[in-house]
């Protein structure tokens, strides 16, 4: 992660817009109207923010990301299925009427389906679903789910007698969050399905985020509580929006200051140690396995895109995971984007300012998971560790 530019506030924090130039329509330029939604808990005042610069310093960062859903791109709904026995649950994104689909695997340890399909090489161009879920390798079998749900109303792949719903999916790893028997099934998948709606989904411990966790790498005794968060823009007449569960390896950093909104903490647990800062003074992590963590999420626009742009889509929006979670792509990381266009606009947009939006809504929809999220408490669970949230620790 580069290093923060002091004193300019940048335009993910400050919710501004981003021009867009449509490629296909240039009299759609107009000012930029990021869509709105329920922001994540305000930051309670932390006392120590008004003592010495080192205590400053050493405060979880309360950052002000931009609003909107997923959801604000027409043709797109979100159903979350949250497991009640576990923290953990799977997500839906529904594009009922097909939307093109790309994908981009960054992550050293992945676990997905269906993504071999997305190449623009291959021959089906639209998806009728994506599917996030927790349970590492187990959870994929939500997506079975999604598909009996979505071939009861006749959606689907025309295949001969059949339609064949085209269900891509990527999972995250929560095992060690409770019983590792209990994790997102073919009826979870159904059920998140079934759930969908186009209004805003809910954030922060819920679907796939329930048991999601972040900052790590020095244990899981002092990380923090990850989650599922959502963003959006609409700018010259098309709409970008980003959904990710943020269960990564490394801190979420504030873009715009650099500090530390949720991950690794110092060992008295009340202060953000800064992952990499501490490899860089010579702390050595606590061993992990690969696979045990994991950033998923998914871009949707109602731009028309091919097959190729859905992908390139897909790569630029990890720009916003770099920009948001330090460090990031590890060896025990699968992070995987998926991309869908609905085409509801009937614009054709400019694909480096699109990449641009792509890369800014996916970072503030990584901070809205982390700022939405609620503690995991795992009192008289010996299986379940208790795991503080961001809104907790800002409010000590």
């Amino acid at each position: 992660m580069s290093a923060p530019r002091r004193g300019r506030r940048s335009a993910l924090a400050a919710g501004a817009a981003l021009p867009l130039l449509m490629s296909s329509d240039r009299s759609a330029m107009a000012q930029s109207q990021p869509s709105t939604s329920t922001q994540p808990p305000a930051a309670t005042p932390n006392p120590a923010a008004a003592g010495s610069g080192a205590m400053r310093r050493a405060a979880f960062a309360a950052p002000n990301p931009m609003g909107g859903s997923i959801t604000d791109v027409p043709g797109v709904k979100v159903g979350h299925f949250t497991d009640a026995r576990r923290p953990t649950g799977c997500t839906v994104i529904l594009t009922e009427e097909g939307a093109t689909g790309g994908v981009d695997v960054r992550g050293a340890a992945p676990g997905t389906r269906e993504t071999d399909l997305l190449s623009p090489t291959n021959l089906v161009e639209q998806v009728h679903a994506i599917v996030l879920s927790g349970g590492s390798a187990f959870g994929l079998d939500a997506a079975t789910g999604v598909m009996r749900w979505l071939e009861e109303r006749g959606i689907g792949y025309p295949a001969g007698p059949a339609r064949v719903p085209i269900v891509p999916a990527a999972i995250l790893f929560d095992l060690t969050v409770g019983d590792h028997r209990i994790r997102p099934d073919a009826e979870a998948g159904y059920r998140a399905a079934a759930a969908a709606q186009a209004s805003p989904p809910a954030q922060g411990s819920v679907g796939a985020g329930a048991g999601a966790t972040v900052g790590k790498l020095f244990g899981l005794n002092r990380a923090m509580k990850g989650g599922i968060g959502t963003a959006s823009a609409k700018v010259g007449g098309v709409t970008v929006g980003a959904i990710v569960a943020v269960n990564a390896v490394g801190d979420v950093i504030d873009p715009a200051s650099g500090l530390v909104v949720a991950g690794a903490r110092t060992e008295d647990g009340s202060s953000p140690l800064g992952t990499t800062a501490a490899i860089l003074a010579g702390n050595l992590p606590a061993g992990l396995r690969p696979g045990m963590a994991t950033t998923i999420g998914c871009i949707a626009t109602d731009a028309r895109l091919t097959k190729a742009q859905a992908q390139k889509i897909a790569q630029t929006a990890h720009d916003g995971l770099a920009r948001s979670i330090d460090p990031i792509h590890t060896m025990f990381d699968g992070d995987t984007i998926f991309t869908v266009a609905t085409g509801k606009s009937g614009l054709t947009g400019n694909m480096a300012a699109l990449g641009a939006i792509a890369a800014a809504v996916m970072a503030a929809a990584v901070l809205r998971a982390a700022m939405s999220a609620t503690g995991i408490k795992g009192d008289g669970l010996p299986s379940v560790p208790s795991v503080p949230s961001w809104s907790e620790l800002r409010g000590r």
